[in-house]
């Protein structure tokens, strides 16, 4: 006779002492109950001391919550042992299912992060049956356990940016190991204290702050600020695309002023930020006679499309201050205001800019990461606090060694 009990301890590859000792379906809850026991006179492992043969000392009555059965929601219990060990006296056993205080199984724990990846968690408490605040439970306990693991001890290179939790200006601030490419650290908020809040994590995790001898961020007075006050050795470079978005902001309300005398420059916002050869030919053709005509915003153009030359033509640092200098001096001459504003945040980064030259630091793969999050925010439509958003972004960016996928129902042999 087919045995359905012998058959889920296949299924849940439970080796001995544990077995399916019955089983309750319920189609009108749609609920699949599993009832494990172990063998009599079975002995086990101490979870403080990990010794073997530990006798029974009596059993506490556990459930958790387990992969789906087809479309019914599937639980195990579990009569489950406490032992007595002579040195550290009566302990719950360890189950090879669940980890310790876990009201889920390792298996269902290990889909509910792979799903976190590419799907909301709201859309996947539905597809689970399941309450939100418990799976980002399940998520936040993996991915707080994952960072104390990493090993963040050669970290030298960082990379700041900051990326918006919700419409509005609520922001964090992101920390990336640029050499290995990965976010280490993750802070509210966009001033000052956020540098300082990094250099407390080095400090928690025994990292010497002056490890750290080289950043890359924008030219925002608060992260200057933090710099120098917690890292004032480092050399810090101004990401060449941040320094490029400033002049193309600046080279925008050029054009914004400019198009109420001169109709021809409506809609034409994007001919000028984009670079020529990613325009579409009618797009080129237009700007092209865009540029003819007598316009403060033409000539500002030239000169972005000049700062973009220094950075491409300059081969090291020497080479490049001189080339920065003649484009100063020429975006000093302009006459135009915005222009020369830009020029004069310029001077007043004149190091940080030409640090560039030195390795070539960018914010690329923070540029990467940032979409990254901001295309899983959007997905979301949001995250209820920024505690969850945080979970996210480590879970997206942190190249973190997450474990459940290695783990199986299988006790250790």
């Amino acid at each position: 006779m087919f045995n359905h009990e012998e058959l889920f301890t296949v299924a849940l590859q439970l080796r001995d002492p544990f077995f399916v000792k019955s089983k309750d379906f319920n189609l009108e809850v749609g609920e699949l109950h599993l009832y494990i026991d172990f063998k009599i006179g079975a002995k086990f492992q101490c979870p403080v001391c990990h010794e073997d043969g530990k006798p029974v000392h009596d059993t506490e009555d556990k459930v958790w919550r387990h992969l789906n059965f087809f479309q019914y929601k599937a639980f195990i219990h579990c009569r489950t042992p406490r032992i007595k060990c002579g040195e550290h006296g009566v302990r719950l056993i360890e189950v090879p299912w669940a980890a310790p205080g876990s009201g889920f199984t390792l298996l269902f724990e290990a889909l509910v992060l792979e799903l976190a990846k590419t799907m909301p968690v709201s859309k996947m408490a539905q597809i689970l049956q399941e309450n939100d605040t418990r799976i980002w439970r399940i998520i936040k306990r993996y991915v707080d356990d994952a960072r104390q693991q990493a090993d963040y001890s050669c970290i030298s290179a960082i990379g700041i940016d900051e990326t918006s939790c919700r419409k509005g200006h609520n922001y964090v601030t992101l920390f990336v190991d640029l050499d290995k490419n990965r976010v280490v650290h993750v802070v509210p908020g966009k001033d000052s204290s956020t540098i300082h809040s990094f250099k407390g994590m080095l400090a928690k995790i025994g990292v010497p702050a002056k490890q750290i001898r080289e950043v890359c961020t924008d030219m925002s007075i608060p992260f200057r600020k933090g710099l120098q006050e917690a890292f004032p050795w480092a050399d810090v470079t101004f990401d060449k695309f941040h320094v490029i978005k400033a002049m193309n902001d600046a080279l925008d309300k050029v054009r914004r002023t400019e198009q109420h005398e001169e109709s021809a420059l409506k809609y034409s916002r994007y001919l000028w930020l984009h670079n020529p050869g990613n325009l579409k030919p009618s797009q080129q053709e237009a700007l092209s006679g865009l540029t003819k005509m007598n316009l403060k915003t033409a000539r500002a153009y030239r000169i972005k499309l000049s700062l973009q030359d220094v950075y491409n033509l300059a081969f090291d640092r020497k080479s490049g201050e001189v080339m920065l200098k003649k484009w100063h001096d020429w975006a000093v001459r302009s006459r135009i205001d915005e222009v020369q504003a830009f020029a004069g945040m310029v001077k007043n980064n004149w190091d940080g800019i030409l640090n560039y030259f030195n390795r070539r630091l960018t914010s690329g793969i923070m540029e990467s990461i940032n979409s990254v999050v901001q295309s899983a925010r959007n997905r979301a439509r949001g995250y209820r606090n920024v505690e969850n958003f945080i979970t996210m972004i480590y879970l997206l960016g942190g190249k973190l060694e997450l474990k459940p996928s290695t783990y199986s129902m299988i006790s250790p042999a």
